[in-house]
């Protein structure tokens, strides 16, 4: 068995590409193997910058010899179908064997023996098709044969090609480039070609030649370097995985260096310097003892100098020197003009075609951050709020121009709020109208990453309240998993306004994401949302939120005379979910003239159905990474009305610990078997006389309530939602097993009831466990579908309250299992 080596060097190979196309390198010449009929017992890859290599191991001196048996058409088959067999397999009719089938029949075989062939033949061939096919995010043709389309491309020009079966050279030529065994030690190190003798011997070899082939041992030397020489000093280097692996992909005999920079520069903010030095110069930061930013910086040279590396230290000094002097010259213009006056600039900058400027998303932002204070959602500890019941949204009462002047005055936050929340809420409004000022400033328009935290430092030096400047500068956060989540009440405020505002905005334009589509990144804004809401327990109800929102959206893209009637709109969308329920909504409130003018600026009538099934499907993907059942999520989404999050994962946690449960698994199965006998006798067209079971109409869904129903997150029921408590009465002497299931329902019902209200979940299903046994016995002991209709009736409407009683806790029929 034998190694191969293939080395391909070229021109510099950019850092970013080199991991992967040392992965592509191996799946690509392993595919080949495969198609060859070999295997390798090992393949490793290596990349420089100027070289990517792999050895494959073991390999075998020659394929083995193979016969390859065909079938073919019978003897009689029509002259026709026997000429395409042969063309086929390039034989004649007498080279073709005989045999009989099963049946009888004298069937046609070709019998193909295909010899051996020597590996190095194949390791040729494969490695031309793997050069043509190579996958590189951009390649390159070069010289003369460039003039072709056809010539070869690679990521730059190809210098040199080693491939070696063995101690013997593997004959290959590509783009006019033919392979040898010399290869080129270090650019600047190493003078004259270096021969390698086989694979073996590659990586010492080159070693000797100042070039470290294997990457993951440059990234180890570049991260133990730079953390030794700010040691050296006194530092101590700010970890950066990045930078070491960019690092490593631009040197081949790395070695880092210690520099030092002016301490006049530390004016500039810290994040400033780092994101100059990371970006610009690719040099790690470091700090000192106190953990603040130090004058010094580590890069990584590709060479040994003689000088111990003065000389490229103080070129790599006065480079930075002059990008911090470009740095704090932003900075210093920047402080000249308040985020005030910057923010008047917004106007001039479109936010999208659709929904205006940037300006106008910031006094929407604003108005809603404030609301949110206001409303107790944000800045203080939400007292106990009592489930909504499924389905039933209230409107304030009054005129048209009542209900627009109660929307503006929640916005506006006239409602006669305390000192403390009135102070709270006018610093949220403040850090919003200047949380996106730092967009015109110099600074964040070399440095867009530096956005929000620009801002946060120029509101601190203006003197603005710690609690502003940090709301600006975190309003960004959390911007993926893993991130800080802000806990700051002024921030929190500002941050969900201003997600939850995006989401809103485009989803009124009707620029929703579609399948792997989300250009404005509103999925990552919907999981952002939902973990400031978990993280600080915010009592939010989506719906009013985004009832607010549509309002304001169209209070400000509609004409005047449409803003009345917008704040109809915003009602009527968030009361139902069926679109063609909330068109007669509209067109009952408004005049004709009104709702002509309310449809022509409401781009997307579906608004509150796209906008919840989308928080209800990210919400699925969160809990499912955090190992929760999606069922469970769907069958507490099915109840409707429940958009408060918080309150619905305390709810889903609880069912999913119930339902692991034995008296959950079982309490479940007595429900199902409930649901399927109401299901059966509503398909009969069996009705439930309401003048007999008056209990089972104003709390208990009708039995086809089981059945999937449309209408996403929320659902408009027909009920009440009250439930009557009076005892369930028999006009019969009812058997014991039917007396104690309702007895059980009449006694645990209301205990229920009353942990939902305390949203005390757990103890709302122990609460329906303790009726397993009389379910369990009732269906044991009882025939529901009796020749009585009297008893039938009766019997079917104590399934039905028990279905009714499982409801008020989850939709027990979505659960799976």
């Amino acid at each position: 068995m034998t190694d191969f080596l293939l080395e391909l060097r070229s021109e510099e190979i950019p850092a970013r590409m080199q991991e992967k196309a040392a992965a592509d390198l191996v799946r690509l010449f392993e595919a080949e193997l495969a198609k060859a009929g070999l295997a390798a017992a090992g393949t490793e890859s290596f990349v420089t910058p100027r070289r990517l290599a792999l050895i494959a191991r073991d390999l075998p001196a020659a394929t083995e010899a193979v016969s390859e048996e065909i079938k073919g058409p019978r003897a009689d088959a029509p002259p026709q179908a026997l000429a395409g067999f042969l063309g086929k397999t390039g034989l004649t009719r007498d080279q073709l064997v005989e045999r009989a089938d099963a049946k009888g029949n004298v069937v046609l075989f070709a019998v193909i023996e295909r010899a051996g062939r020597p590996t190095p033949e194949l390791l040729a061939e494969a490695v031309a098709t793997i050069v043509k096919a190579f996958p590189w995010p951009k390649a390159m043709r070069w010289g003369a044969a460039s003039l072709s389309p056809e010539s070869p491309r690679w990521v730059r020009p190809l210098q040199g090609i080693v491939a070696l079966f063995g101690d013997a050279v593997v004959p290959i030529e590509i783009a006019g480039v033919a392979s040898g065994r010399e290869t080129a030690g270090h650019r600047f190190l190493h003078d004259g070609a270096v021969s390698i003798a086989n694979a073996g011997a590659y990586a010492e070899t080159l070693r000797a030649a100042h070039v470290v082939v294997d990457h993951l041992e440059r990234r180890l030397i570049v991260r133990e370097g730079a953390e030794e020489a700010a040691a050296t000093a006194g530092f101590r280097l700010v970890e950066d995985e990045g930078l070491v692996h960019e690092n490593a992909g631009l040197t081949e005999w790395p070695v880092p260096l210690l520099g030092r920079f002016d301490p006049a520069f530390l004016a500039v903010p810290r994040e400033v310097i780092q994101l100059t030095m990371r970006t610009n110069q690719k040099y790690f930061a470091c700090l000192d003892s106190a953990g603040a930013l130090a004058p010094a910086f580590v890069c990584t040279a590709n060479i040994v100098a003689s000088d111990g590396g003065g000389a490229i230290v103080a070129g790599n000094a006065k480079v930075l020197a002059a990008r911090l002097a470009d740095a704090r010259f932003f900075w210093e213009q920047d402080l000249k003009v308040p985020l005030a006056e910057r923010a008047k600039k917004l106007s001039d900058i479109v936010f999208h075609e659709k929904l205006g400027t940037v300006a106008d998303k910031v006094e929407r932002v604003a108005k809603l951050a404030r609301w949110l204070v206001e409303e107790g959602i944000v800045g203080a500890t939400p007292s106990t709020v009592i489930p909504a019941q499924a389905g039933i949204h209230t409107r304030d009462a009054g005129s048209p121009d009542a209900d627009a002047a109660s929307m503006d005055s929640r916005l506006r936050g006239n409602d006669g709020v305390g000192m403390e929340r009135a102070a709270l809420a006018d610093m949220a409004e403040q850090a919003a109208r200047l949380a996106k000022a730092d967009l015109v400033t110099g600074m964040v328009g070399e440095f867009p990453e530096l956005q929000g935290v620009m801002g946060g430092y120029y509101a601190r030096t203006e003197g603005l309240p710690d609690a502003v400047a940090d709301a600006i500068r975190d309003h960004y956060k959390p911007v993926g998993q893993g991130d800080d989540v802000p806990t700051a009440p002024v921030t929190v405020a500002v941050s969900l306004a201003d997600k939850l505002d995006t989401i809103a905005a485009f989803f009124y334009a009707d620029e929703k994401p579609t399948g792997s589509k989300d250009p404005f990144a509103l999925r990552r804004a919907a999981l952002s949302s939902m973990a400031l809401i978990s993280e600080n327990q915010l009592r939010l109800r989506l719906s009013d939120f985004f009832k607010t929102s549509l309002w304001e959206l169209g209070y400000q893209r509609g004409q005047t005379e449409t803003r009345q009637a917008f704040s109809k709109i915003a009602d009527a969308l968030m009361v139902s979910f069926e679109g063609e329920f909330v068109r007669r909504q509209m067109l009952s409130m408004l005049n004709d003239d009104e709702a002509d003018k309310a449809f022509r600026a409401l781009p997307n009538a579906n608004y509150g159905i796209d906008l919840l099934d989308f928080f209800a499907d990210r919400l699925k993907v969160q809990q499912r990474e955090a190992g929760v059942r999606h069922d469970l999520i769907d069958a507490v989404f099915a109840l409707g009305g429940e958009d408060d999050l918080v309150r619905l994962l305390a709810r889903v946690k609880a069912l999913q610990a119930f339902v692991e449960t034995g008296e959950g698994a079982n309490l479940l199965a007595g429900y199902r078997r409930a649901a399927n006998i109401l299901r059966a006798e509503a398909k009969k067209g069996e009705a439930i006389d309401p003048s007999r079971h008056p209990e089972l109409v104003s709390g208990s869904p009708a039995p086809q309530a089981t059945e999937p129903e449309a209408g996403g997150m929320l659902k408009r029921v027909l009920h009440d939602g009250t439930q009557d408590r009076a005892p369930f009465t028999f006009a019969y002497d009812p058997d014991p097993a039917e007396l104690a299931l309702a007895d059980a329902l009449d006694r645990q019902l209301p205990l229920a009831e009353q942990a939902i209200a305390a949203e005390d979940f757990a103890a709302a299903m122990t609460a329906l466990s303790v009726l397993r046994p009389a379910i369990d016995c009732f269906f044991d002991e009882v025939t529901v579908n009796a020749d009585d209709p009297e008893r039938r009736t009766a019997r079917l409407a104590l399934l039905a309250k028990l279905v009714a009683a499982m409801h008020k806790v989850a939709d027990f029929s979505k659960i799976e299992g």
